[in-house]
């Protein structure tokens, strides 16, 4: 039996119009700090920091409920596509079972 499950989103966002990291940072900041504060998530700016047309956000979540984690972190990627003034062009989810090694994660 599984202990719980953590689960990653991490989306690449691209704004080619941008012009700066200042535009980017006004753009990408308040979608993050939306998110901190409106799901139960843990998120980060990862990669693109210094680049000022694309951005990387991550998104982690925990619970004893796969379903949760998986509707959770489903809810996260569609309201960063939705809120910004940028392209998601890219988006990746990995939930791991916490626990036991052999344990598999169930289908989604």
């Amino acid at each position: 039996m599984s202990l719980g499950y953590v689960g990653v989103l991490t989306v690449r966002l691209e704004m080619p119009w941008v012009g700066n990291l200042k535009e980017k940072r006004a753009l990408v900041r308040p979608v993050v700090e939306r998110l901190k504060s409106r799901f139960p998530l843990t998120v980060a700016r990862l990669d693109g920091l210094d680049a000022h047309d694309w951005e990387v956000i991550g998104v982690a979540t925990l619970s004893n409920d796969y379903g949760w984690v998986r509707e959770t972190l489903k809810m996260a990627a569609n309201y960063i596509a939705s809120e910004g003034e940028y392209r998601v062009t890219d988006e990746h989810t990995e939930i791991t079972a916490l626990g036991e090694q052999d344990e598999e994660v169930p289908d989604e």
